[in-house]
């Protein structure tokens, strides 16, 4: 069952070329708005239904906050791949900052993953405030991820392996012991 973003509600959310900029919990400076910590935001269900929806070829998007759900899957995706040959939580940080460094493309640029979804910007002013909130969420999606994918010791989960694919990845994505 391919797994929709709760925030379907689009009054009084901002937009950039599509992209609604919904509230996150976070401590990052950027344009989002400040969600309150205890509730659910747009990188906890991207994470949480990571699992579910990489698995489907046709997403039907309900929202415009589907679409951002999509570009995080993505993105998440991407994440992890690059977390794949590290082995303490040192060398993840170290991968993830790297990912965080490289240019973030919008819509319209050359390596935007996904031409036609969203629209072009109108200005560069709008094509500035979606490269910063991508950003901003992109570097609260990476700490979140790095805080599932490794242990509090630095080591990585067991389903965490240098020889794991982000499919086999999340297959046991929730437990956290040894064994199960």
């Amino acid at each position: 069952m391919v797994y929709h973003s709760s925030f379907v509600d689009e009054e009084g959310i901002t937009k950039a070329c599509g992209f609604p900029l919904l509230p996150l919990k976070s401590h990052i400076r950027g344009p989002a708005p400040v969600s309150d910590q205890g509730k659910i935001d747009i990188v906890d269900e991207a994470i949480t239904f990571f699992r579910a929806n990489v698995f489907f070829r046709n997403f039907d998007i309900k929202s415009p906050a589907d679409k951002l759900l999509i570009y995080l899957t993505f993105y998440i995706n991407v994440a992890l791949k690059r977390l794949e040959g590290c082995r303490t939580l040192a060398e993840g940080t170290k991968a993830i900052i790297n990912l965080g460094l490289e240019d973030v493309p919008v819509p319209g640029e050359s390596g935007f993953p996904f031409p036609g979804l969203f629209v072009l910007p109108q200005s560069q002013k709008e094509a500035e405030l979606l490269r910063n909130y991508l950003k901003q969420i992109r570097e609260e999606t990476s700490g979140r991820l790095l805080s599932v994918t490794y242990r509090p010791n630095g080591t990585p989960n067991k389903w965490c392996d240098v020889r794991c694919s982000s499919y086999l990845f999340f297959t046991a994505f929730g437990s956290d012991d040894e064994t199960g």
